[in-house]
């Protein structure tokens, strides 16, 4: 994954220019154009009884908006990079899929979703109806302590939780090309409790020795590549498993593959993915099925 152009999706609120700079050292990944993406949603605005969409807060917003854009594209326009942008007044998943088919980038960036549990059992995250929709990797930002610090380089120390899926397997050639950027990759497998059949100690030992040995090799294609790696086998659920290592290892960042269920499924039961990327507080990378 050669990442050359940014889709750098914000709110202001979640994600500013200091977010931005945390990523900078995907330059050494060949990054070189950002593009930022400013939704203006319409049932977000004051409405005024009676009257429908007041023009003057539109224009309002598109000013704060386009104020805000100039002084981050002077910043990147000084280490000789591209800068695009786009405010529009939309709904946000329809405007980021427009954008993402009209600028071809190879990573998009966004903040969490701020969709309450009911909402997201109807309608679905923002994350999981961008996962469904597009090619390219996505990163859910997060500011990891309450304070609001951004966190240090996010591919200095990442997380990979293999699942040895398809979407795994993108992944792994995606990371490949950003030896110039991870620091340390921590690989982890979880076996899950079911997979361990038998109540005999060698058994599962052998399962144990088995996922490690599969680490061991992937771990040796990273190093081949020109990464640090290490590998961990866990046991028990992954969601829980996951976030555990993350802590552990101190991990900058998660990088998943999403769910392979149908979309109907998923949302009444989740996927490991979306939860993650929702609810914990690291930044997650997560690479789409599509």
């Amino acid at each position: 994954m050669k990442i050359k152009k940014l889709l750098f999706v914000t709110k202001f609120e979640d994600l500013c220019y200091d977010a931005l700079s945390s990523l900078l050292s995907l330059r050494k990944a060949n990054l070189d154009h950002v593009v930022f993406l400013n939704v203006i949603e319409r049932d977000k605005v004051a409405m005024k009884r009676g009257s429908g969409y007041l023009k003057e807060e539109e224009v309002k917003l598109k000013e704060t908006a386009n104020i805000r854009f100039i002084d981050w594209a002077e910043n990147l326009f000084e280490l000789g990079m591209e800068v695009g942008a786009y405010i529009e007044v939309s709904s946000l998943i329809p405007e980021i899929l427009r954008v993402i088919e009209e600028e071809k980038p190879d990573l998009v960036v966004i903040g969490r979703s701020h969709k309450g549990p009911l909402e997201q059992l109807y309608s679905r995250s923002d994350i999981t109806d961008l996962t469904r929709r597009v090619k390219v990797p996505i990163l859910v930002f997060k500011h990891m302590l309450e304070d609001r610090m951004i966190p240090e380089e996010i591919f200095k120390r990442p997380l990979f939780a293999t699942s040895w899926s398809s979407t795994s397997q993108k992944a792994v050639e995606s990371l490949k090309e950003l030896s110039g950027v991870i620091g340390q990759l921590h690989v982890m497998h979880v076996v899950g409790e079911k997979e361990l059949k038998s109540s005999d100690t060698h058994e599962v030992q052998k399962v144990r020795k088995q996922e490690r040995q599969r680490l061991d090799d992937l771990c040796d294609v990273f190093e081949d590549a020109g990464i640090d790696a290490r590998p961990h086998v866990y046991v028990g659920d992954p969601e829980k498993e996951i976030l555990k290592a993350a802590k552990e290892y101190q991990a900058s960042m998660i990088i998943l593959g999403t769910s392979e269920r149908n979309a109907i499924v998923e949302r009444w039961m989740g996927s490991i993915s979306r939860n993650i990327a929702d609810k914990s507080i690291y930044p997650c990378l997560l690479f789409p099925v599509a």
